[in-house]
């Protein structure tokens, strides 16, 4: 099976959004991860109707499908990175999250999205796990009822350093919130090498089941730090063998976000190296 690839526009916020997309399509790529941030299509600013309507006659006539990212660091606070979080003490916060997401699955079914991607947050200080864990699933519980009447998965990714910060931390929310068809799995494949006990391809195999987006770039052991290329440990052959062969048919996803100042030749030589890499990149 032929793998789809994409760039996320949270490495490209020096570029106007149009600008942007047009330079994925001219490029080769088959879709775009599509951060909703201040510069590019803002969730909260006035509009959003039209402006996402805009959008997905562009990506339409571009030829570029698209999955919509929620990991912009302040969109909602100018002071907080990634603040309110689903775990924010304060109800009105994580109440301000809700909302934000279950716009994201509006957006993204406006625009005919594969899902929409999200985080847990970091547990707040002075929070234990129990209630940290209780406040996810409760926050993330009308996001997914948004998500099953809109058709569209809700792709929760496991963050260094965030309360569902590995694989077996995404299991348990699974079970806790009993299984619900429209929860599924964001898998970076960098944080596998980061963290996870298996290795990249094995976490593909072992994830395959949920995966609904997948993002990709180099990483260290222990480090997180998103690398391009061949700057850090990950074999990437069988971590794409691997992939194609689960039958995942979304976008994966070059997840860049620290390298906006190089974005348009980052994106040009992270296609070469992927299609070398793997022939069902090509």
């Amino acid at each position: 099976m032929t793998l789809r690839l994409g760039y996320g526009t949270n490495g490209l916020t020096d570029l106007r959004l149009d600008d942007a997309l047009h330079l994925l399509a001219d490029l080769g790529y088959d879709g775009v991860g599509l951060t909703l941030d201040h510069m590019h299509l803002d969730p909260v600013g006035p509009g959003l109707g039209a402006r996402t309507r805009r959008v997905a006659h562009t990506l339409e006539r571009l030829g570029l499908s698209v999955t919509v990212e929620t990991g912009a660091r302040y969109v909602l606070d100018p002071r907080s990175k990634h603040g309110p979080s689903l775990l924010d003490p304060d109800p009105e916060g994580r109440a301000a999250r809700i909302r934000l997401l279950k716009t994201a699955v509006q957006v993204a079914a406006d625009l005919g999205a594969h899902a929409v991607h999200c985080f847990s947050g970091v547990t707040p200080e002075g929070t234990d796990p129990d209630t940290a864990w209780k406040r996810l699933a409760e926050a993330l519980t009308p996001v997914l009822d948004t998500a099953a009447v809109a058709g569209i998965p809700l792709a929760v990714e496991p963050e260094p350093g965030h309360l569902l910060s590995s694989l077996a931390d995404f299991h348990h929310l699974r079970r806790t919130l009993g299984d619900p068809e429209f929860l599924g799995l964001t898998l970076d494949i960098g944080h596998c090498q980061c963290l996870e006990e298996a290795s990249p391809a094995d976490c593909v195999r072992e994830a395959a089941p949920w995966l609904r987006h997948v993002q990709i770039e180099d990483m260290r052991r222990g480090v997180h730090e998103h690398l391009p290329f061949g700057d850090g440990e990950i074999d990437f052959p069988p971590v794409l063998e691997a992939l194609a062969a689960t039958g995942y048919q979304g976008l994966t996803v070059v997840e860049l976000p620290r390298h906006s100042h190089a974005g348009p030749e980052l994106a040009r030589t992270s296609l070469d190296f992927l299609r070398k890499a793997a022939p069902a990149c090509r």
